[in-house]
């Protein structure tokens, strides 16, 4: 069988405003001081593609608008909400006390492996991704309702945080889909 790639119009997407309107997966995205403009547009573009509610910019992650995040992100910083926080811990608390399950994405002691994590449809969650280098602050992780890590079976020791941006919400996505 042959099989013959599809056109962007084909495709039928949502607009940037349709976008504002549809009903989102009840997932928030936190960005914990995140270096790479790149990966930020990256995660901008997956949350768009998986209808993400809002994503945090906190601390030193850049904000658009900037070339280099519009250069991975293809207009995803039109049709995703976003706020800039200089304190993540701050946005972790607020959300908490507005109902949000806050998810640590990191590896840690008595952390739940992703493929075991079983979402409620009926809660928020919010996933905090950290620095290229240095993770998720350890004030974070330990403020967080829980932490989850992401199986890896090689020698390296994390993935890029785009790679784990778009595993985890879509692990989550399709989890949360599943129950709906």
């Amino acid at each position: 069988m042959k099989h013959r790639k599809l056109k962007n119009s084909e495709l039928d997407r949502l607009s940037a405003s349709q976008f504002k309107e549809v009903d989102k997966t009840p997932v928030i995205i936190i960005l914990d001081n995140v270096r790479s403009l790149n990966n930020i547009g990256s995660v901008f573009r997956t949350a768009d593609a998986f209808l993400v509610q809002k994503i945090f910019l906190c601390g030193i992650t850049a904000t658009p608008p900037h070339k280099d995040i519009q250069k991975t992100a293809l207009g995803a910083t039109e049709s995703v909400d976003w706020e800039y926080a200089e304190n993540t811990l701050d946005v972790v608390k607020t959300l908490q006390l507005q109902g949000v399950k806050v998810l640590a994405i990191e590896q840690a002691e008595e952390a739940v492996l992703l493929s075991d994590l079983s979402p409620d449809d009926h809660l928020t969650y919010a996933v905090v991704f950290g620095n290229e280098v240095k993770g998720v602050q350890q004030e974070v992780v330990s403020a967080s309702d829980s932490v989850i890590e992401i199986p890896q079976f090689g020698t390296k020791h994390s993935l890029n945080i785009s790679v784990s941006a778009g595993v985890v919400i879509w692990d989550l996505f399709s989890k949360l889909k599943s129950k709906a």
